[in-house]
């Protein structure tokens, strides 16, 4: 059995083809590339392409560029917008879990607290009180409406946010080092 070389013992490498760096961006922005939209095939292909990579394990991006196309103040700039990019959307997509989060529990909170109304009105016999009857009716679908909603937003909508999760995390605070190569 043979030894993998050390360095790539502990990440994982991946290679990807570009023609020119506007490969890495999106072709509608013009602006410079510290600005500069990135490109959705590009992050797909990034995506898919470590999507089975483990969150521990280091992750080796090579971008492979014709020798006379490299220019090495754009790849510093190129390295540190990459870099920028995964760090922000990985705030925003956990940002945005916290939200769903948050917004499941309250209205499962306010789901039971509309339960426990609605069992003491129950015992004051709301039969001969137009009020308390109305509010029966009210507050029994609202409860059940609030709890089952909540318990959707917590249990599933938030686990929609995983796999994006997942991917932000391990390029942007896992050891990923993106490098650049001449073919």
């Amino acid at each position: 059995m043979s030894q993998l070389p050390h360095e790539f013992e502990e990440t994982q490498a991946l290679s990807l083809k570009l023609e020119k760096y506007t490969d890495i961006f999106s072709s509608f922005d013009i602006r410079p590339y510290t600005k500069r939209a990135l490109s959705i095939d590009f992050l797909d292909e990034i995506k898919r392409a470590i999507s089975d990579k483990k969150d521990e394990e280091g992750i080796e991006i090579i971008l492979n560029m014709p020798e006379r196309e490299r220019n090495e103040s754009h790849e510093t700039t190129i390295k540190e917008r990459l870099a920028a990019h995964f760090k922000r959307h990985h705030a925003l997509v956990l940002q945005e879990k916290y939200r769903i989060l948050k917004l499941g529990i309250s209205m499962v909170v306010l789901g039971i607290m509309s339960m426990i109304a609605a069992t003491f009105i129950i015992f004051e016999d709301p039969a001969d009180n137009l009020m308390l009857s109305f509010l029966i009716v009210f507050l029994e679908p609202a409860a059940w409406f609030l709890l089952w909603e909540g318990m959707d937003l917590i249990i599933f909508n938030s686990k929609k946010l995983n796999p994006d999760l997942s991917f932000y995390k391990k390029m942007s605070y896992s050891h990923t080092h993106v490098h650049f190569k001449s073919y």
